[in-house]
């Protein structure tokens, strides 16, 4: 038995096309509107920046001036809490040297006619009151 040898060929026409290529659904919006859209963001960020620096600045310089306005208030009242105690040393003084012969009540004791600032040690040396000493950060049996 003889058989004969049959060869197997494509169909007529050929077969169809593979389709080997990726068919990858887009998803989500384009690279160009991702940019955009990025962009706008930091711009409208930057426009609150802005916004929010020139309110911030405004109420600086409203505080400014407020301090401005006040500090000559508060100049005299430390100025007059600083007469009050220069007065009730000169009175202490005139208590405690009134034995001492010569002595004269309020002369400087530097010798010069410039005027020298107390130190707060000097300032609040002769004051029964604590308070102003604890404020500065002098203990009572000092």
């Amino acid at each position: 038995m003889a058989t004969t040898f049959r060869q197997e060929l494509p169909p007529k026409g050929g077969y169809e096309k593979i389709n080997y290529k990726r068919a990858i659904p887009k998803r989500g919006p384009s690279g160009y509107l991702l940019l955009g859209g990025v962009t706008a963001f930091c711009f409208a960020g930057f426009l609150r920046l802005a916004q929010v620096n020139r309110y911030r600045r405004r109420v600086q310089r409203e505080e400014r001036e407020a301090r401005i306005a006040i500090h000559p208030l508060i100049e005299a009242e430390r100025d007059r809490d600083y007469l009050k105690v220069l007065k009730y040393n000169r009175e202490q003084e005139a208590i405690i040297m009134k034995d001492v012969p010569g002595w004269v009540v309020g002369e400087s004791p530097y010798h010069t006619k410039r005027w020298i600032e107390p130190h707060l040690e000097d300032l609040y040396f002769l004051n029964e009151d604590v308070r102003h000493l604890k404020k500065f950060g002098f203990a009572a049996w000092v």
